[in-house]
């Protein structure tokens, strides 16, 4: 049975099988949990993001997709980063795009037999997203993943106000621990 823990903490501080990381389409590090992350492992999770071929110019990762790497200097073994979606209202596709997300990040952690992942509130913070509908799709997603793998789903929120959102949808009754 999967249990998903909603914790208000640091994510760079996990100690899990993998990390997830709301990076932007370069996977060279930005601002917020991907700049934290990218400090946080070191130099040597930069050039193992440089090293990942680009789809085309700049672009090592589309939004909506997922890439794995080392965690490095991390606690967690491994990062899997994602792009998740610019909101721009939510007529632009973003509910797929950020939901294509999840599915991408649990696939790789189901492919490569990882017990535990931690995921942040992808695109909540300068990309925009409400927070209430990107925690909704995050928990459906997580909630309805059909493979046994991962065991273990933290949703790691920066803050009290992402932390009541997750709370508010396990509060309905939805497994949780």
């Amino acid at each position: 049975m999967r249990t998903i823990e909603i914790l208000e903490a640091d994510i760079t501080t996990l100690a899990v099988d993998a990390i997830v990381n709301a990076a932007n389409e370069t996977l060279l590090g930005g601002g917020g949990v991907d700049g934290a992350i990218h400090r946080a492992a070191g130099r040597d999770l930069l050039a193992a993001c440089r090293a990942l071929p680009e789809v085309r110019p700049g672009v090592r990762c589309p939004t909506g997709e997922a890439r794995l790497t080392p965690g490095f200097r991390l606690p967690a073994r491994l990062v899997i980063h994602t792009v998740g979606p610019v909101w721009r209202g939510g007529d632009a596709g973003e509910a797929e795009l950020l939901a294509r997300c999840y599915r991408e990040s649990l696939q790789l952690a189901a492919k490569h037999e990882l017990h535990s992942i931690a995921f942040p509130a992808i695109s909540c913070g300068v990309y925009g997203y409400p927070i209430d509908a990107a925690a909704a799709i995050a928990w459906r997603e997580v909630r309805d993943w059909p493979r046994p793998l991962p065991e273990r789903v933290i949703f790691c929120c920066f803050g009290a106000r992402i932390a009541a959102a997750y709370r508010a949808l396990a509060g309905r009754g939805d497994k949780h621990s």
